[in-house]
């Protein structure tokens, strides 16, 4: 089958509303819009918050919290994963390596470690600095 050999479907495509066209169309006269109002007229529309002078929803419902833009979001990765994968003595790692999404990576303090391996990451949590240094690892910042 090729791209000039497609058809369009049997009834999957409709004729738009033709208004105006005179009074036996159906749609004549005023055209579906109606005797009078802002409807009615040309570039008569409303916002579409409006409720008819009613305070809108979203002006009664109250807004909560904060939303920080410059928020930096981190992929995580505790001491236990790292030493499971069991590593040698001496070994330089990456984490980022092992982390499928793009991004930041910090280190959390679950877990002990007890493997003397330097370990690169993005941010470390005080409890896992702690640990890595306990365990005569060191923790390297990228």
């Amino acid at each position: 089958m090729n791209l000039n050999e497609l058809k369009i479907q049997e009834g999957s495509t409709h004729s738009g509303k033709r208004v105006g066209r005179g009074l036996g169309s159906g749609m004549g006269k005023t055209s579906t819009r109606g005797q009078k109002g802002a409807g009615a007229r040309s570039g008569g529309a409303i916002n579409p918050g409006f409720e008819g002078g009613q305070l809108p929803i979203y002006r009664r419902i109250p807004k909560r919290g904060f939303k920080n833009i410059n928020r930096k979001e981190y992929n995580v990765i505790n001491l236990s994963q790292i030493d499971a994968l069991g590593f040698e003595d001496g070994t330089e790692i990456d984490v980022k390596v092992f982390i499928k999404d793009n991004g930041p990576v910090k280190v959390l303090g679950d877990g002990e470690l007890n493997c003397k391996i330097t370990i690169i990451a993005d941010a470390f949590s005080k409890t896992a600095k702690e640990k890595i240094e306990k365990a005569g690892s060191i923790a390297k910042v990228r």
